[in-house]
């Protein structure tokens, strides 16, 4: 069964490339269904692919040697696994429901420009299960510079509007940033062990030196970082939403910015030998996480909110990843793949159904006219606020408890920064959905529920948020955490985190207890007196985000453009261009001043034999030799 695996990535290829090559000729609705049909049988590939590993484990598949220099081999090999095996589960079948989504939210693009948009989202799919596939770093790299080009088309989709032309080169300069790290790692495990593979790899670890090993861990964070947003690489991800809303949803739910925290995952052998990597991994996750947090409490837009939402829960991932509980962060990418999905697309309905509105102050009181929306949408809000049964509670608590375990500091910082999720996301429930309408007359006029292409999306994404965390429920609740079982063959690097029982219930009823307190504020202030006047003080920063964009634009982005003013206006144009351009003047000049003594007049021609006669005169008698006089200048 395993030999089918080249079938995953390869029928998202054939859609991008019969969508890409047919987008002048094509229907819309035979560009939707080859676009989403793609994606499908990807999954139902991937389905029999899961129950093959779960049955018989794991295997390498070779199709070819992609480097074959005398010793060094890599081979174009895909290792199918527990945690790959499940992630194409996430971006096969979350990917699906964005691209079905996507046939009614985009159905206003021209022809040609709607099979554009479905042939970069199958490309984009395409490049997330090649990373994910991958049986050695090479190919990891190849699907991840892939996933970072497909993100540059589809936030600048619409390449008409400047702005978010700047937003898509923002995202693809940040991460070519951290593709520096990746690749200067893969590089330093070709020095040291000459072998990218990933068995090999983590066989012959031992061998490494703390330093080498805390040097390509490293490395490899800054990749995950400029990938998965987290400080200072973080500013792409919010500035992402130029994009088309289901991009969005692809973005932050199952493609590009998981491939940090499975880059980590996947290496995590590697990063458990250095503790100085996992701490700083801990932290950066932390810190981000709570930053985040800060910022998206007061934004406006609908969709940025859910964007800084996204930077945070990546932290918290990151948290679980530095405190060695990899299963806690690959489950939170799995459920946070459901609910941030799921809101997203909701986000979409509503601005869908509001003509393009994305400011939460004009709307209001939508809950009566988007009823699937609303309820689907609510059911989200209190996923991602980790409210149980929910799934994000399972993945999220099981996080904070490896954390408590670690430093009861993490564990009290991340408690902070959950309860700052549960505000914003209801915050923006109360003000988007509750109360009355705030919007104009003609959007009330127009309000209506979103088509069934939209809505069944929707509702299945809710319900994967519901029962999504079924999987990993802890013994402690009477459970056997499923997921872990599954994928402890693969992170068998997974620390052991000892809590007492007694412990654990009551560090799991303190954060459920501040989310719900969280939640219940949020809903009573902003349902009714939703927050209309412009922020002052501290609010006003935070709605600026706190200013690290202007701050990156004027230590990072100024000089550098004067850097390159100087080079261009001094260096090239005054130096190297004047020089080039000053020689063939010359030349260009001498030439015709020369040919002026090929006149074809008589006189000048006797004029230049007599010249010529007293030169060799005055040689002859200085005894000169011209072959002398050659020799002594050349």
């Amino acid at each position: 069964m395993n030999k089918l695996v080249y079938l995953v990535p390869l029928f998202p290829l054939i859609g991008f490339l019969i969508n890409g090559l047919g987008r002048k000729s094509l229907s819309k609705s035979l560009i939707g269904i080859i676009g989403s049909a793609a994606i499908l049988a990807s999954f139902v590939v991937s389905v029999f692919l899961f129950i093959d590993v779960k049955a018989h484990g794991a295997s390498v598949v070779t199709a070819f040697n992609f480097i074959n220099i005398d010793t060094f081999k890599i081979g174009f090999a895909f290792q199918v696994d527990q945690l790959s095996s499940l992630f194409l589960l996430i971006i096969t079948g979350i990917g699906f429901l964005i691209h079905v989504y996507s046939t009614a939210y985009m159905h206003e693009e021209k022809s040609e420009h709607f099979a554009r948009y479905f042939a970069y989202l199958n490309l984009f799919v395409f490049s997330m299960l090649l990373l994910v596939l991958g049986a050695n770093y090479v190919i990891m790299f190849i699907g991840w510079e892939g996933v970072g080009l497909c993100s540059y088309l589809l936030i600048g989709f619409w390449f008409k509007n400047n702005n978010y032309n700047y937003a898509a080169k923002k995202a693809f300069v940040m991460n070519r940033i951290g593709d520096l790290g990746f690749l200067l790692a893969v590089f330093w495990l070709i020095a040291k062990l000459g072998t990218v593979n990933y068995a090999d790899v983590f066989a012959a670890a031992n061998i490494l030196s703390k330093f080498d090993v805390t040097a390509i861990t490293l490395l490899l964070f800054v990749g995950a970082m400029g990938k998965s947003a987290q400080i200072p690489l973080y500013t792409w991800l919010p500035d992402a939403m130029a994009g088309p809303t289901p991009v969005s949803a692809l973005i932050h739910a199952a493609t590009m910015v998981t491939a940090g925290i499975y880059m980590i995952a996947r290496s995590n052998v590697l990063y458990s030998m250095s503790e100085v990597t996992m701490n700083l991994v801990a932290i950066i996750g932390l810190a981000t996480a709570l930053l985040s947090a800060t910022i998206a409490i007061k934004q406006n837009d609908i969709k940025k909110v859910l964007a800084y939402s996204t930077v945070s829960q990546l932290g918290y991932m990151f948290l679980g990843l530095g405190v060695g509980a990899y299963t806690g962060a690959v489950f939170h990418v799995m459920t946070h793949a459901f609910f941030k999905a799921l809101l997203f697309l909701g986000a979409g309905s509503v601005i869908h159904a509001m003509h393009h509105e994305q400011d939460i102050r004009n709307m209001g009181g939508l809950k009566k006219k988007l009823p699937i929306t609303h309820a689907t949408f609510l059911l989200g809000c209190i996923a991602i606020a980790g409210i149980p049964p929910f799934s994000g509670f399972f993945s999220k608590d099981e996080i904070l408890a490896a954390a408590y375990a670690h430093n009861p500091i993490y564990w009290g910082l991340g408690v902070a920064g959950a309860a700052m999720t549960a505000f914003y996301m209801f915050r923006l429930y109360a003000t988007t959905f509750l109360g009355t309408f705030r919007g104009t007359h003609d959007q009330e006029h127009h309000l209506h529920e979103s088509p069934k292409a939209m809505t069944i999306p929707l509702i299945i994404l809710s319900i994967l948020s519901v029962l999504g965390g079924l999987v990993g429920i802890p013994e402690i609740l009477g459970g056997h955490h499923e997921l872990h079982q599954y994928l402890s063959k693969v992170l068998i690097s997974e620390k052991a985190h000892h809590i007492e029982h007694s412990t654990e219930y009551m560090l799991m009823a303190i954060s459920v207890a501040i989310a719900a307190l969280a939640v219940i504020f949020a809903i009573v202030h902003f349902s009714k007196k939703p927050e209309l006047k412009d922020a002052t003080g501290i609010a006003k920063a935070m709605e600026n985000k706190w200013y690290i964009d202007e701050l990156y634009d004027a230590v990072i982005v100024r000089p550098l453009e004067a850097v390159a003013v100087f080079l261009k206006n001094i260096i090239e144009k005054s130096g190297i261009d004047a020089f080039v351009n000053g020689v063939g003047k010359f030349v260009n000049y001498s030439s015709r001043q020369l040919r002026l003594v090929q006149s074809g007049q008589v006189g000048n021609c006797i004029l230049i034999m007599v010249l010529s006669i007293v030169i060799f005169i005055l040689l002859w008698f200085y005894d000169i030799s011209i072959i002398r006089l050659v020799d002594k200048f050349f």
